[in-house]
């Protein structure tokens, strides 16, 4: 599946039968050996209780990340395609509870409150200084705004800002923001776990409209252009410096389906 050019294997573990190595998940997600993914999840029922189904998610390395935007909106398909569900409904994943509800082709994910808001940071990386802002949403993520989207260096300073004693122990993924307009940005994302740039990051999306409506005052919704040209939307409510009902609409489709000897 793929959520503006952000690509997923998802599988159907409803049953519990399937246990994957972190080997056979890096397999999978090989673009040359294997079947090629950013992330890897799995659909399972939710033992807590605490919402409709639950989600192993996986990023292309084998690691666990906090939360999956694009992530959760191709998760959301995939529920609907497999159960014939056409109403909102929740699901489990490590950064709490996420909702969901079907607009069209468009899926809309309700997103947790960011934490650890931190703005105008001063970061020494090898261009020299570098004004950086960081939030969590779900992921942690560093957002920097930049003069043309195009000419940023998002794998060498990506990965500087992504491994900075900065942002140790657990690291940072890196958003570069361009202003297109009122409401309008551009981002480019280097993508912790993934260790690359890629064509979309959900909670990056999120993190960088958040932090243009508190920086250069932005209102809800604020459209947001990925790398690979979709646009995605982002819905908030503002007041006492904080954010809520954060919301992130945008596309979700099933590219094929398969089997694969592992």
């Amino acid at each position: 599946m793929n959520g503006a050019g952000n690509d997923f294997i998802v599988i159907d573990n409803r049953a519990k039968k399937i246990r994957l190595t972190s080997e056979q998940i890096v397999f999978l997600c090989h673009r040359q050996r294997g079947i090629g993914a950013d992330g890897l999840m799995l659909l399972k029922p939710c033992d807590s209780g605490k919402a409709d189904w639950a989600w192993d998610f996986y990023n292309n390395d084998g690691g666990i990340p906090e939360m999956c935007g694009n992530g959760s909106r191709c998760f959301a398909r995939f529920v609907q395609k497999v159960t014939g569900i056409n109403r909102p409904f929740t699901f489990e994943t490590v950064a709490g509870i996420v909702s969901v509800s079907f607009h069209g082709d468009l899926v809309k994910v309700d997103l947790m409150k960011p934490k650890e808001m931190r703005f105008e940071e001063k970061v020494t990386l090898s261009t020299g200084t570098q004004t950086i802002h960081s939030m969590k949403v779900g992921n942690p993520h560093a957002v920097i705004f930049v003069d043309d989207a195009d000419a940023a260096m998002v794998q060498e300073l990506g990965r500087e800002i992504r491994y900075h004693q900065h942002f140790a122990p657990n690291g940072i993924n890196a958003n570069f923001v361009q202003k297109l307009g009122p409401g309008h940005i551009r981002v480019r994302t280097y993508e912790r776990g993934v260790e690359a740039e890629t064509l979309a990051c959900g909670t990056g999306v999120t993190a960088s409209a958040l932090t243009a409506a508190r920086l250069h005052q932005y209102n809800s919704p604020i459209k947001v252009q990925v790398q690979n040209g979709d646009i995605l939307e982002v819905d908030f409510k503002q007041a006492n410096g904080e954010f809520t009902d954060v919301k992130l609409t945008g596309p979700a489709k099933i590219v094929f389906e398969g089997r694969i000897e592992i």
